[in-house]
């Protein structure tokens, strides 16, 4: 894991920086469990195109049968009945038995950890897994609840009102990661 201080507009990671961190994601996650007796969750939407770049590494390595399914939280976000606009539905599919299964789950960016609370219990509703880890490209610290990846591609130091932008392919046009001192830029 990497910390450098970064300043506003700073490009952290670009397309070849992002390889290079899922690539070590995914040989961290090898290590940890050379069986490879484990089960891949996205979280939509970046988080799902996490879990394949990491699991296409995997597959170069030799590990070629991963299962993974993708898993959207929108109704289970603590945030639901603050929300002033609907929350964009994306389809769960999780065609693995998660009864007893070892699960990692995927995300772009660890911040307050409500996300990740929210996969998971959106995750137990398809059964209960043995096991869950984390693994996440970015790790921007400012945690709300008690939750920490088991994989880290970069950590980035901020403060709680900074923003951290995560481009991939195909949803974005370029890939990237940037960051922003002091609040959200309007996506462009």
């Amino acid at each position: 894991m990497t910390q450098h201080a970064h300043h506003d507009g700073d490009t952290v990671l670009d397309e070849r920086g992002i390889a290079h961190k899922l690539h070590r994601v995914a040989l961290q996650i090898l290590e940890e469990h050379p069986d490879g007796d484990f089960a891949f969750v996205g979280i939509h939407k970046r988080g799902v195109l996490v879990a394949e770049r990491v699991r296409e590494f995997l597959a170069k390595e030799g590990l070629e049968k991963v299962p993974m399914g993708t898993l959207d939280i929108a109704f289970f976000r603590d945030d639901l009945h603050h929300r002033t606009t609907n929350p964009e539905v994306q389809s769960s599919d999780i065609s693995f038995g998660v009864d007893g299964a070892h699960v990692i789950l995927f995300d772009d960016v660890l911040y307050t950890a409500r996300t990740i609370r929210s996969a998971i219990d959106a995750l137990m509703s398809y059964g209960r897994p043995e096991r869950v880890e984390l693994a996440v490209l970015i790790d921007r610290g400012n945690r709300e609840l008690p939750i920490e990846a088991n994989y880290v591609g970069e950590t980035i130091e901020t403060e709680r009102e900074d923003y951290v932008r995560v481009s991939m392919k195909p949803i974005d046009a370029e890939e990237s990661v940037v960051f922003y001192q002091g609040g959200k830029p309007p996506r462009s």
